[in-house]
């Protein structure tokens, strides 16, 4: 986990089944590792079984399901913000296994996230997400990265 001095006090956790290992995805996982100023946490799980780790409280969790809700990169980066401004310590991106997540898991989720109505491979669908996660707090700190309009 890293932690720089400038960054607010959430860590972005992102859980996921399966390994990553050597590949142009890990690659880019961590190309928005290195370029994320908020703490980031990555924890890979076995395809089945592994516990997910206890979180900070208070937390948010938040599952990749392509029945989720697809946002802009404007509205993630103010759901973050607004999450961070109101105490949240972590907030968890669960990527699940190949069958998704379960319904309790979904009942028990804050927020069902979708990249859009495709379905996308678990190794992309974690570095969409990671770049989303540099977008989102690039537009928080109002730095040129994100150019909308």
């Amino acid at each position: 986990m890293r932690k720089r001095k400038d960054s607010p006090l959430i860590l972005l956790h992102v859980i996921a089944r399966g390994k990553i290992a050597r590949s142009p995805e890990a690659d880019l996982v961590a190309r928005y590792e290195k370029r994320l100023t908020w703490p980031v946490k990555l924890t890979e799980l076995p395809e089945t079984g592994g516990k997910i780790p206890d979180p900070l409280t208070p937390h948010k969790t938040v599952l990749l399901d392509e029945r989720g809700k697809a946002m802009s990169s404007e509205e993630f980066a103010a759901l973050l913000g607004k999450w961070r401004d109101t105490g949240t310590r972590e907030t968890r991106f669960v990527l699940g296994a190949a069958d998704g997540h379960s319904d309790a898991e979904r009942a028990d989720a804050d927020l069902l996230l979708a990249f859009g109505p495709a379905t996308w491979p678990h190794l992309m669908a974690r570095a969409m997400l990671m770049e989303q996660l540099y977008r989102a707090t690039a537009i928080l700190a109002g730095h040129p990265y994100h150019r909308a309009g």
